[in-house]
């Protein structure tokens, strides 16, 4: 029944396969349960208080749980009604956003309402078939582009994360240096090294769970690294010192104090420390969840274009209309391309792909996707979409949505066992993208570089997205310089009518600041 189902003979794979890339998955994306509630918790609205409504400090643990909660039931969703590999969580850059871009400019329960606005507009999309429409209109060698892009972002996210790559301090010629000013240092880099190599290693000897079995030696090395040496963190923001430690350092901490580029907010920063999670083993293993975020927003409250008066009798001037609008349409627009990258990417990835490059079950993985966008916003904790780390769990077998369940129970666990999770550090889990960032360079060779109207915006295409951190402006760049190209070719009956509309916008959101400027 369970085979006949999810299709796992038919799709070439196994229960034991899917149950690890389940796992793999899991492991990789983890770190967002903990990641979330720096992000959201360390930003104030225009009223000055923190998510949650309180002036003293976000509820860390509440932001948390209800991030694994959702990441579960959504990750759940996905692999029942999709039967599509992929897991769902807070999209990281789209909660940056919320919490920097918006609400700072209004209140949190504004903020949120605007993401379930775009939430139920994304909805619509799929439901009257537009956004599967645009999806099939991409070029099917265009869309292996976008996996091959995909794949050297998640490279660059595994080695930045690790601390392997790192911004270069100041304002040197540099933008990025090996390490610290251009030097590996500390266990942490070792412990990823280990885990880089121990994977390859495994995965030349054809060693199933090879990617597994790399993240579960990693982080049991990591425990003992840090039982040994005591290393910490080696970064604290400055809001969770004040909100969290009262405004001074603890102890443990091993960094120094800097200010930030702008001379203003204070850093806390340790080059030798561990990215994220400090690996240690919790004195309580269960947590009971907090789960009073959900509920917590205001459908239309953005659109109060007047303002109110602040608790300290500051009045905060409402955002006008145009700038509601515009923040709905950035989240849009992000949410609706990463999306179809990350589902190219998987699909792909996974051998699940047809001869144009579509995905089975594609209306019903962008519904999920879509219904994950209204209930990130109603819980609280910002847009949740489709996760491309899902493509360690696709390397390490899975091609079913069995996987996806897996994925989704173990974070359902997770709103219990938070500080379990919390065991396992970055550099553990981060040569999983590695590793699959190499798999998805290899589709590389399918695409036909000897046509301009493909071959640059493919190039365009992969060199963005790691480039600019951000798969939709890669997406963007790729289909607009692909019409440009076919009309100046005379080939303008090849371009699907949908990507000038594509286009369009794509320009409308590349030139976002100008237009906030002439409407201001």
């Amino acid at each position: 029944m369970l085979d006949s189902f999810f299709k796992i003979t038919e799709r070439g794979s196994t229960v034991g396969r899917e149950i690890r890339g389940g796992f793999v998955t899991f492991f990789t994306m983890a770190y967002i349960v903990a990641l979330n509630p720096l992000i959201l918790g360390g930003a104030k609205d225009s009223t000055g208080a923190y998510l949650g409504g309180s002036m003293d400090g976000a509820n860390f643990a509440a932001i948390a749980a209800m991030t694994a909660l959702m990441a579960g039931l959504l990750t759940l969703l996905m692999g029942a009604v999709a039967n599509f590999p992929l897991a769902l969580a807070t999209g990281l850059g789209l909660n940056t956003f919320v919490a920097v871009g918006i609400a700072s400019k209004m209140t949190w329960a504004d903020a949120m309402g605007l993401v379930v606005v775009e939430g139920l507009i994304i909805t619509i999309l799929v439901l009257t078939g537009f956004r599967t429409a645009v999806f099939k209109a991409v070029p099917q060698q265009l869309k292996i582009a976008i996996s091959v892009g995909i794949g050297l972002f998640i490279t660059l996210i595994g080695l930045v994360d690790a601390g392997f790559v790192r911004k270069t301090p100041g304002t040197g010629p540099v933008p990025v240096t090996l390490g610290f000013d251009g030097t590996l240092v500390g266990w942490p880099i070792i412990v990823f090294g280990f885990g880089l190599i121990l994977m390859i290693i495994l995965m030349v000897r054809k060693v199933k769970g090879a990617i597994l079995i790399g993240i579960v030696a990693s982080t049991v090395l990591s425990v003992i690294i840090e039982k040994a040496f005591k290393i910490g963190a080696n970064y604290l923001p400055g809001g969770v010192v004040n909100n969290v430690f009262g405004g001074t350092m603890p102890d443990t901490f091993k960094g120094i104090t800097v200010r930030d580029e702008t001379g203003t907010a204070l850093l806390y920063t340790n080059p030798k420390g561990w990215g994220l999670n400090v690996p240690t083993v919790p004195d309580s293993l269960v947590a009971t969840p907090d789960f009073s975020l959900f509920g917590d927003f205001d459908l239309l409250g953005a659109f109060n274009f007047e303002g109110f008066v602040r608790a300290d009798g500051v009045q905060i001037q409402g955002v006008t209309i145009i700038a509601a609008i515009l923040f709905v349409f950035t989240l849009l627009l992000s949410d609706f391309f990463d999306t179809v990258g990350t589902v190219t990417a998987i699909g792909t990835e996974a051998g699940l792909v047809d001869k144009d490059g579509n995905v089975p079950n594609n209306n019903k993985i962008l519904f999920v996707d879509s219904i994950a966008a209204v209930a990130g916003g109603a819980g609280s904790i910002s847009s949740n979409t489709s996760y491309i780390e899902s493509a360690s769990g696709v390397g390490e077998g899975a091609r079913t949505g069995l996987a996806s369940i897996v994925t989704g129970i173990l974070f359902l666990f997770t709103t219990f066992l938070a500080p379990l999770v919390a065991v396992i550090p970055y550099e553990a889990a981060t040569p999983a993208l590695v590793v699959v960032g190499f798999l998805m360079m290899s589709q590389i060779k399918d695409i036909d570089w000897s046509d301009y109207g493909i071959g640059i915006p493919a190039f365009l295409s992969i060199i963005l997205m790691p480039f600019t951190y951000n798969i939709s402006v890669g997406i963007g760049i790729g289909i607009i310089s692909h019409v440009i190209i076919r009309l100046v070719q005379g080939r303008s009956k090849e371009i699907h009518y949908l990507l000038y509309i594509v286009s369009a916008l794509f320009v409308i959101y590349f030139m976002q600041s100008p237009i906030n400027i002439w409407t201001a």
